[in-house]
């Protein structure tokens, strides 16, 4: 391992560490659900999905 970071290094890479909510988590899992269950309810959201339909490549 030490020597993969060390070639890696040389190309003038760094490590970074991410930290990720963990989705086996029940209570992070219940979150995503409460912060999608608001987001549903934006009233300009078919204003927004006009916008992105126009805006987005189909062939991506």
């Amino acid at each position: 391992m030490a020597s993969r970071r060390e070639r890696l290094r040389a190309l003038g890479l760094r490590p970074v560490q991410h930290w990720v909510p963990d989705l086996r988590e029940p209570k992070v899992l219940a979150e995503i659900r409460r912060e999608g269950a608001m987001m549903a309810q934006h009233p300009d959201n078919d204003a927004l999905d006009d916008w992105l339909d126009k805006v987005r490549d189909p062939a991506d």
